[in-house]
């Protein structure tokens, strides 16, 4: 990585954007064809998000390291392979893209761009879930 960091930041924040966008989107559309066959969706959902994560990060690790992820930026910053400076202007790239990304999604289908979710997202099992797939 021996770009600048304004360099480093834009790929973070394309980045996020179009992993957000096809995370979502992919969500979207999967619940939309599977027809309330929800193993269906998650998995068009989860073969959507592979693919665009080796695309990602092929394209944008030698420029920013591919974080993508606040958590990601905050192990590089403790292994001391990114300076604290750095890490703390990647993570609110990383934010603001990832919910751009969002609302990218939403629209291209036609949903509203700011939604409240109908979904109960809280309790220990979703805190466990949350450290696996940050860790994992």
């Amino acid at each position: 990585m021996n770009a600048a960091l304004p360099h480093r930041l834009a790929a973070e924040a394309c980045g996020g954007i179009l992993l957000a966008a096809t995370v979502v989107g992919s969500g979207i559309m999967g619940a939309q064809l599977a027809a309330g066959n929800s193993g269906v969706a998650l998995l068009a959902n989860t073969g959507a998000t592979v693919a665009i994560l080796v695309v990602l990060i092929s394209l944008f690790a030698r420029v920013s390291g591919a974080h993508f992820n606040p958590a990601v930026t905050l192990v590089m910053a403790l292994l001391r392979r990114m300076t604290w400076a750095a890490a703390l202007a990647y993570v609110p790239v990383q934010v603001a893209g990832c919910c751009v990304g969002a609302m990218l999604a939403h629209a291209m289908f036609d949903l509203p761009l700011l939604q409240i979710s109908t979904h109960i997202r809280s309790g220990p099992a979703q805190f466990a879930s949350e450290i696996v797939a940050t860790c994992g």
